[in-house]
């Protein structure tokens, strides 16, 4: 198994998950040098065996990623490296498209040649009808997916694609900024009252990614069923009462935290979309 971006929220937990399913060999690859290191410590901690391997390396060095697929026999990529913080994205056009699409594509080109057998696409809900560059360079990594699929030249390497909203606990989500906030006394901040999203927890979407790795059957876009959005507002107000505090508005004057709306950014939807009602997709119960 080789995980890209491998020391990120997503990567590191598939990269638990492929130690504990019994992968015989794991690579592990990030640009980022200490997540690397934390991640391969935890594994060598847990496997005690000590033989992931741990790569530094760019997603869109092709060369060098065509040489770890074929020097390590490779058979499953799971592409979890990309830039995901949407109003760093916003800032910094050029560098998502060079990662999140031409990675992308050197990724699978390098899978493809080194004739690996799966590659999964971690996407997101943002690439239905995109709003922001962070959703449309997801948008584009799909397109360019299923367009390498339908090729035959590209029959060996099964590539499918795995979409779904916000993680809990993943960096840069609202869960732990809200936290912070109310550890620092407030105000937590809202940018809309009529803000909902999708959540599910960072361990559900790495397992139900693996097993979309193993059921697609080739240009296959998996949605995970996410249950019911839940509005932002509540989960701030949420957050606070479980904190053993109140929420300080004009009902409640003395309360401890305020709740401050800060407005909707020009790059979000009051809520997100999970699919294309045109395009036939499978849906995983969590």
């Amino acid at each position: 198994m080789l995980i890209t971006g491998a020391g990120g929220s997503i990567g590191s937990e598939i990269s638990r998950q492929v130690s504990i399913n019994g992968a015989r060999k794991i690579i592990l690859l990030d640009s980022n040098e200490f997540a690397l290191y934390a991640i391969k410590q935890e594994l060598n901690e847990v496997r005690k065996k000590n033989d992931s391997i741990a790569i530094l390396a760019n997603i869109t060095n092709q060369d060098r990623i065509t040489k770890i697929c074929k020097t390590f026999k490779v058979q499953t990529i799971y592409h979890t490296a990309a830039y995901k913080h949407v109003p760093i994205v916003e800032e910094n056009p050029f560098e998502a498209v060079t990662n999140n699409i031409f990675g992308t594509k050197l990724c699978l080109e390098a899978a493809c040649d080194a004739k690996v057998e799966t590659f999964v696409l971690i996407s997101t809900d943002k690439a239905v009808r995109p709003t922001n560059i962070m959703g449309a360079t997801k948008r584009f990594a799909e397109l360019i997916l299923q367009s390498y699929s339908s090729d035959a030249k590209n029959a060996d390497t099964k590539m499918t694609m795995v979409r779904f909203g916000n993680v809990v606990g993943s960096s840069g989500s609202a869960i732990p900024l809200f936290q912070q906030q109310i550890k620092e006394g407030g105000p937590v901040t809202v940018t809309d009252p009529d803000v909902i999203r999708y959540f599910m927890t960072i361990p559900e979407a790495s397992e139900l990614v693996l097993q979309a790795g193993a059921m697609g059957k080739g240009g296959d876009v998996f949605v995970l069923d996410m249950g019911e959005p839940i509005r932002i507002i509540e989960l701030a107000q949420r957050l606070i009462s479980l904190s053993g505090l109140e929420v300080r508005d004009e009902k409640n004057p003395n309360g401890d935290i305020e709740i401050k709306l800060i407005g909707l950014n020009k790059e979000e939807k009051l809520m997100e979309e999970l699919n294309y009602r045109s395009l036939y997709y499978i849906i995983f119960k969590i």
